[in-house]
């Protein structure tokens, strides 16, 4: 243990590693999500009668259908339903496997092949406790969802990251990896459609992952949060592709594609000695999701017309959006899925400001015109906007792009060529 300072409690020594150690609290390092919230609270403080107009927001802005709310007040007062359930309740498995075989065609047995998880978050975290030693690598595509990768680190191994850029279609490039990292690699992890590039997979880009995990001997991870948020056809399972469950497990939400944002439900499907190993690391570390937020999951899978309506609204919104932007200079189109836009930053701005990353180009729409993006700069300057917006009708969509337009033009923004 290195010294602390005699200010220091006892406990300042005890801290693990993995979050930093004895220095852990003492970093000056400003996360980016923390810096845009500081931004927003002084726009709103020097401009009080100026609009924020938050494209930052990675969440739905509808509640849950009434008719998966009316379920869930009916549950909790069932008294079936106020015990731990654990490893999950059948019915919601049932209803999971029947939407896996509706929506994409693949058939799962539910007892074996699909178990709920509280929420995908927690299903990557807990995934790496699976499989990660001491030395083992994660391959994770960058830009992307980091969960994983932090609970890779936790157990000692590596994260190789895998840039998602234009030039390759923002697919990952497995050719750059080399042999002594496929020697030791023991998990891919892959989202598609993909956040925040809104790329959707093929065919034949699954079929080449699993040709590659039976190769290299490593097993799949496939982030489908946003799949039924798909608009460039109909959405694919890795599921679907022969071979793919000899390999991976792949990982859902209700979140984004049927408004259950905070209900915190999701399930695991896939290998059945994948799944099962998920199982036994999940019982380690909860209870199961509340019986009652299962069976009103139920009700949400089985009925076609909400997640339906949950991608056509964010479709409209999203070309609305593209149009906007396009209008004001931004080189972008139409992403295949999710809701999340990923746009090449502006490098200047009139008046002399210049922008070195997307962060700088965030930082200046925030504090000038009160417009919230979030940057990545993982795999170039990029910025992301989402169409999670709050509006409470088409009217109010179009009403906030005019005045978008308004201040991106007004700030007279400048890409390079």
């Amino acid at each position: 243990m290195s010294a602390g300072t005699s200010q220091d409690p006892f406990f300042q020594q005890l801290f693990a590693d993995r979050i930093g150690g004895a220095n852990y609290g003492k970093g000056t390092a400003i996360y980016k999500f923390e810096k845009i919230k500081r931004a927003k609270r002084k726009a709103l403080e020097d401009y009080p009668d100026r609009e924020l107009i938050d494209f930052g927001i990675g969440e739905n802005d509808s509640m849950a259908g009434a008719a998966v709310r009316e379920r869930m007040q009916a549950e909790i007062n069932k008294p079936e339903n106020r015990g731990y359930a654990d490893n999950g309740v059948g019915d919601f498995k049932q209803a999971a496997a029947r939407f896996m075989k509706n929506r994409f065609g693949v058939e799962l047995d539910a007892d074996s092949e699909i178990n709920h998880c509280i929420g995908s978050k927690t299903a990557l975290s807990m995934l790496p406790a699976c499989f990660i030693n001491p030395g083992d690598v994660t391959l994770m595509t960058v830009p992307g969802y980091p969960v994983a990768g932090t609970h890779t680190k936790y157990y000692g191994g590596e994260v190789h990251p895998l840039p998602l850029l234009a030039e390759n279609d923002f697919f990952p490039d497995f050719d750059s990896i080399g042999d002594e990292v496929w020697h030791r690699t023991k998990m891919l992890v892959i989202n598609y459609p993909n956040s925040p590039t809104g790329k959707t997979a093929t065919k034949e880009f699954y079929a080449k992952v699993v040709e590659l995990a039976k190769k290299h001997e490593f097993i799949v991870v496939q982030d489908a949060a946003h799949t039924v948020l798909t608009f460039d056809g109909d959405p694919l399972s890795f599921l679907a592709v022969e071979g793919a469950k000899d390999v991976g497990v792949e990982v859902h939400s209700l979140s984004k594609g049927f408004d259950m944002i905070g209900w915190r439900i999701g399930w695991v499907c896939g290998n059945p000695t994948l799944v099962r190993a998920f199982a036994d690391v999940k019982d380690n570390c909860d209870s199961g999701q509340f019986a009652a937020i299962q069976q009103a999951a139920v009700t949400a899978l089985d009925d076609p017309s909400i997640p339906d309506g949950v991608r056509e609204k964010y479709r409209r919104r999203m070309q609305k959006l593209v149009a906007t932007l396009q209008g004001c200079g931004f080189d972008c189109e139409m992403p295949g899925g999710s809701y999340f836009l990923y746009t090449p930053a502006p490098v200047s701005a009139h008046g002399g400001a210049s922008f070195a990353n997307g962060e700088d180009a965030s930082q200046h729409l925030i504090t000038q015109k009160s417009i919230i993006t979030v940057p990545w700069d993982e795999a170039g300057p990029f910025l992301r906007f989402s169409v999670t917006y709050e509006a409470a009708d088409e009217a109010a969509e179009d009403a906030l792009m005019a005045e978008t337009a308004a201040r991106l033009n007004d700030l007279g923004l400048v890409f390079s060529s």
